[in-house]
This record gives C-alpha cells, sequence and structure tokens, in this order.
C-alpha cells in the first residue's frame, strides 16, 4: 500500500522549497568511500549490503525516534512488592536489536570468516547513522568474547554469545536461544582508575559471592556482566550472571543514569548483595583480564564516530541539494561548497584511519597485534575530537530546522560526545598512547612503518612526516601528549588516504590537515582544494 503524500497546499500558503522527506536510503550502495575501503578485503560484504540496506529504510528512521523517545523504563518491584530490579525497552529498541543481531555485528569477528573484524567495524560504523543506542550492548557482547573463551564457566557462554538470535527474555543463560554481556567496572571513587575499587569477592566453593556498588554499569538488562573485585589476591575479573537457575542473582539497580544521550539505551547504577559469580582470568589480574574487552569496544568507540559524521553529513547533502536561496541551490554556493568538502574529510579521514585499524585486528602476526593496540587509541582519540565539530557545523547548515527534534540532528549532536568518554576520554586515551610506545618497541616500530609506508606518495606529507619526528626526537612530554596523539592520527589517517590511491580527498587532506593551508574552523579552507574535493560530486549522498 503506498503512502499518501503530505499536503503541500495549506490554507494560508503553499509549501515551497522545504525539501522531500528523503524516504528510503540504501546506507551501503550510497557510501563509495566504504565500498571501495573493503573491496577485495575479503569481508561478507553481501551480508554488509544486506544490513546497510535495512538500515536505510524510512521506517528504520522512524523507528530510532521511537527508540529514542520512549526510553527505557525501571521496573523495581511487581504489584505486590516483589522485588523485580527490571527494565522495559520500547518495541522500537528490539527491533534494533534483533535486526543487528541477525546480521552478526557482535558475532561476525569470531565466526572464523576472513576479514572478520574489518566487517564488525563497517556494521558499528553503519548502526551508528541510525540507532547508536542498541550498539552498546552489542559491542560489550562482542568484545566479551576472547575474554571469557578460555575461562572455566559453567555452560555454554561462549555459544550463546555468538547465537544469532536476539533473546530478551527474563531466563537464565541455559534457557536461552541468545545472550547479551555488559560490563560494570567503574566506582564512585576511583572513576578510571580502577585499581581504587572497593566491590569485595569472598569464596563460596568454585565460584564468588561479590559486594559493592557501580557507579556505572553499561546494558543493565544484559545476561551478565563482566566486572572487577577486589580479593584477597587483588583486584580480580569475574563474569556474573544476571539470572539464576534458582531464581535472581543478587543485582540491585539502584536506579537509571539520566544520561545526555543514547537514550534508548539505558545505564545504571547498581549493587552487589552477594552476587554470585564466576572467576575469570587469574587472581589479582582483573586488569589485564578485562582489558582485552576494552581493546575491542574502543575499535568500536573509533568507528561509532565516523558513522555519526557520515549521518549528520548526509542529512546536510540532502538538504543543501534541494534547498535553494537567493535564486541558487545552496550545494551550488561557493562558501556552502566550502564547509561540506572540509566536513566531508574530516568523516573520510577518520574512516580510512578507522578501518585501516581494523584491519589489524584481524591481522595473525605480533606486528598487526603491536599496530592495533596504538593504531585504536589513535583513531578513537581524532575520531571523537572531530565528531562534535561536523555533526554542529551539519545542523548549522539546516538552520533552525536542523535544531529541531523532527530532523536526526538533536540526536546526533546529544551522541556526538559519548564515545570519546566512554572506554577512556581525551587524557586517559592519550597517555595510554604514550605508555604502549614506550613499553612496546615493536608497536612504535610498526607504527612509524605504517607511516613510513606513505612516503614518496605527497611532498606534503613527507614534509609533515619529517617535522612530526623531529619534534619529538627525544620523546613526548606528559603535557604534550594531546598534540602527539593529534599529529599521529592525522598522519596515520593521511597514510591510508594516499595509500588507498593519491587523489583528490588524500590530497586535500594532507595539504588542509598537515600544512597551513587552512583556517581553525569548519569550511575555511582553500576554494581550489574544496572544488577538487566536490568535483566527482557530493560524497555524502543526495
Amino acid at each position: 500500500m503506498t503512502a499518501l503524500e503530505a499536503t503541500a497546499e495549506l490554507e494560508t500558503h503553499e509549501v515551497l522549497n522545504q525539501p522531500a522527506p528523503p524516504g528510503d536510503r540504501d546506507l551501503w550502495q550510497d557510501d563509495p568511500a566504504l565500498r571501495a575501503a573493503l573491496a577485495g578485503s575479503g569481508a561478507a560484504q553481501a551480508g554488509l549490503a544486506g544490513y546497510g540496506a535495512a538500515l536505510g529504510r524510512a521506517e528504520l528512521r522512524e523507528a530510532a525516534r521511537d527508540a529514542n523517545r520512549n526510553p527505557p523504563e525501571l521496573r523495581l518491584f511487581d504489584s505486590g512488592g516483589r522485588r523485580l530490579d527490571e527494565l522495559r525497552f520500547h518495541p522500537a529498541y528490539h527491533r534494533f536489536l534483533r535486526l543487528s543481531t541477525a546480521a552478526g555485528y557482535h558475532a561476525v569477528a569470531w565466526e572464523g570468516g576472513p576479514a572478520g573484524h574489518l566487517a564488525h567495524a563497517a556494521m558499528v560504523y553503519l548502526a551508528s547513522q541510525v540507532e547508536p543506542g542498541h550498539c552498546c550492548p552489542l559491542t560489550m557482547t562482542h568484545a566479551a568474547v576472547p575474554v571469557i573463551s578460555g575461562a572455566a564457566l559453567p555452560g555454554e557462554w561462549r555459544a550463546g554469545l555468538l547465537s544469532r538470535q536476539y533473546d530478551p527474555s527474563v531466563r537464565p543463560m541455559a534457557q536461552k536461544a541468545g545472550l547479551t554481556l555488559g560490563m560494570a567496572m567503574t566506582e564512585k571513587q576511583g572513576g578510571s582508575d580502577v585499581r581504587a575499587n572497593t566491590t569485595r569477592a569472598e569464596r563460596d566453593g568454585e565460584a564468588w559471592r561479590l559486594t559493592g556498588h557501580k557507579w556505572f554499569c553499561s546494558a543493565p538488562m544484559s545476561d551478565g556482566f563482566l566486572t572487577l573485585a577486589q580479593t584477597g589476591g587483588g583486584l580480580t575479573c569475574f563474569l556474573m550472571p544476571r539470572w539464576l537457575e534458582g531464581g535472581r542473582n543478587g543485582i540491585r539497580i539502584q536506579r537509571l543514569k539520566d544520561k545526555l544521550g543514547n537514550r534508548s539505551n539505558a545505564s545504571a547504577e547498581i549493587e552487589y548483595h552477594r552476587a554470585l559469580a564466576w572467576q575469570v582470568g587469574e587472581e589479582g589480574c582483573g586488569i589485564r583480564t578485562i582489558v582485552e574487552m576494552v581493546h575491542h569496544t574502543r575499535l568500536d568507540t573509533a568507528m561509532a564516530p565516523v558513522g555519526l559524521m557520515r549521518a549528520a553529513l548526509r542529512e546536510a547533502g540532502h538538504w543543501t541539494a534541494q534547498r535553494s536561496a537567493f535564486q541558487r541551490r545552496l550545494i551550488d554556493q561557493p562558501l556552502m561548497r566550502a564547509v561540506l568538502a572540509d566536513l566531508a574529510l574530516d568523516w573520510q579521514g577518520s574512516l580510512a584511519l578507522g578501518l585501516s585499524v581494523a584491519r589489524a585486528f584481524d591481522g595473525a602476526d605480533e606486528a598487526d597485534r603491536a599496530f592495533a593496540r596504538i593504531g585504536v587509541a589513535l583513531a578513537k582519540y581524532l575520531a571523537n575530537k572531530l565528531c562534535p565539530l561536523v555533526v554542529v557545523e551539519a545542523m548549522e547548515v539546516l538552520g533552525g530546522t536542523g535544531y529541531i527534534e523532527d530532523t536526526s540532528l538533536p540526536m546526533l549532536y546529544r551522541e556526538a560526545p559519548l564515545n570519546g568518554i566512554w572506554e577512556g576520554a581525551g587524557n586517559v586515551i592519550c597517555l595510554d598512547a604514550l605508555r604502549t610506545l614506550a613499553r612496546e618497541p615493536l608497536a612504535a616500530e610498526v607504527l612509524n612503518a605504517r607511516l613510513d609506508a606513505a612516503a614518496g606518495l605527497d611532498r606534503a606529507y613527507d614534509a609533515a612526516l619529517a617535522a612530526h619526528r623531529a619534534r619529538w626526537s627525544r620523546g613526548v612530554a606528559e603535557a604534550e601528549a594531546r598534540w602527539f596523539a593529534e599529529r599521529s592520527a592525522l598522519l596515520l589517517a593521511a597514510a591510508a588516504l594516499l595509500q588507498s590511491g593519491p587523489g583528490p580527498v588524500a590530497e586535500a587532506f594532507v595539504a588542509t590537515r598537515l600544512t597551513a593551508e587552512r583556517g581553525r574552523l569548519s569550511g575555511a579552507i582553500p576554494a581550489e582544494l574544496a572544488e577538487r574535493v566536490l568535483a566527482g560530486g557530493l560524497p555524502l549522498g543526495e
């Protein structure tokens, strides 16, 4: 059945010069940068094509609005006063989880196919363009798999986590068709310094009983959580099931966090009341154990902001291609073209960098693993610092309309800061990068090798790389960690663009990001470079 068009001839005026709703989109087909980056990689492109087409449907955009306008509700007790500690989500939220679970968002990296991590990174990028909230439980489920795979746990946790069936029912894991896993590490007194955690664990036969408080628990309706607690041997990692065969585990939800964004997804403050848990990894090695999960979630926090940038730019592209001002389409006006070209460079550089890091996650040797460790920190830092700037500029392109909830821009704006905070804010990430380079000679070696691989492809790049190395030839002072991380990430992004085939985008990125050929704010770039970037058509999806 075809939907009727909205009435344009109103009693007092006719609606003119307002872009029509975009209708169905195909997030895979209208993204040549993504398709080119994955060409020949062996990633499951057929699955990605279907996933991108499904996510782009107009009805899914409406579902995303419903999921974000109807946040989860906390139900602590039933009508008789019995304890529940459950959440109720809007059906639209479950719809997204069902779609992404079936597509393998959480599982594809571990199923043995080629370029699984690259395919996963592309899925994070695609899903974040439409409804980022549901990505949280799936990202953590994906990242938990390598942590629990070698642990002595009761039941088939790994098989449940890799299932492509979404099962939100409140039942013990053995009775479910598929599982999700969350994370609860942060406590009030320590924040990022988890060594200061005070939650304690006591032996109970082969299991443990945990008592304490967690200031942030992501996705509290998950079937289990990886968490940290103090034992006699020190801070230790545990897997805590949400539901037990004999009833509910001792996990009490205190409240839901009233977050700026990520509204469709729940984050909570919780307490453990002698909650049953199983040890994962060696006693006293909790940080070393759970850091594997953090490592994989950081790739997602590097790719999600790139998806947000892409979504914001797509809205700006649609608007400028159809709206006119002063007798010209907006997209035909030189200053608007400069703004859009500049924003497109931020997006494409971040995309190239993020996917190059994802390929290293698929690597089998120590050099790939070393680059993944340093590269993911740099990619996360750069993409998340650029994302809010790109989103707010795209919002401004639409004027007052962009500030209204009828568009997706307000949701993207609220979401833009999240991934820069989650899994390590800017200072934490930059200091982690310095520690990695100081402690792992191979990480520094492979970083330099990646940068050298693009040498000779662009004179401005070569000069910028030489200046970068000269500036920090004697090491990096802690106070300059952000400066060093920013320049390193920009050079890596430029190298990735240049190696994919030097062209207008790569050359303009080098000229505007690695030299002084631009102002400080978006759109302040040479006119000729903007035109070269846009010469092949607006790379945003009109």
